[in-house]
């Protein structure tokens, strides 16, 4: 896309009731770059491999593994980067480490991203 195909205003008129309800709104400019580092995080389809599995079961490391055919060695080093997100959680039972997704959101943005695609 071209900056010729992106379609402007004819005219230098601002819409200072819109901007000044806009500029009420904004978060702080931390959220910004906290949301665009959370971003970041669903920027790698394993990681979203990962996430997918997990909203439809908890799992271990070792069944994450065979699941997505992958060494256990490379789905730890994903899930020590979901988990520092905050996108999953763990629990320990016995030797084994069981992994499920943090909240109720993260199945929400994986579902959402998930139907925007397949419009």
């Amino acid at each position: 896309m071209k900056i010729q195909d992106i379609e402007m205003c004819d005219s230098e008129f601002v819409h200072t009731e819109a901007v000044g309800g806009i500029k009420e709104k904004m978060p702080a400019e931390e959220s910004f770059y906290d949301l665009a580092d959370l971003f970041k995080v669903f920027g790698d389809s394993t990681r979203i491999k990962i996430l997918w599995a997990l909203e439809n079961a908890e799992m271990c490391v070792c069944d994450i593994s065979a699941a997505l055919a992958m060494t256990q060695s490379a789905i730890s080093h994903q899930l020590r980067i979901l988990k520092q997100a905050n996108l999953v959680k763990n629990r320990r039972d016995g030797k084994a480490v069981y992994y499920s997704l943090s909240d109720s959101h993260v199945k929400l943005i994986i579902d959402q991203g998930l139907d925007h695609i397949n419009e």
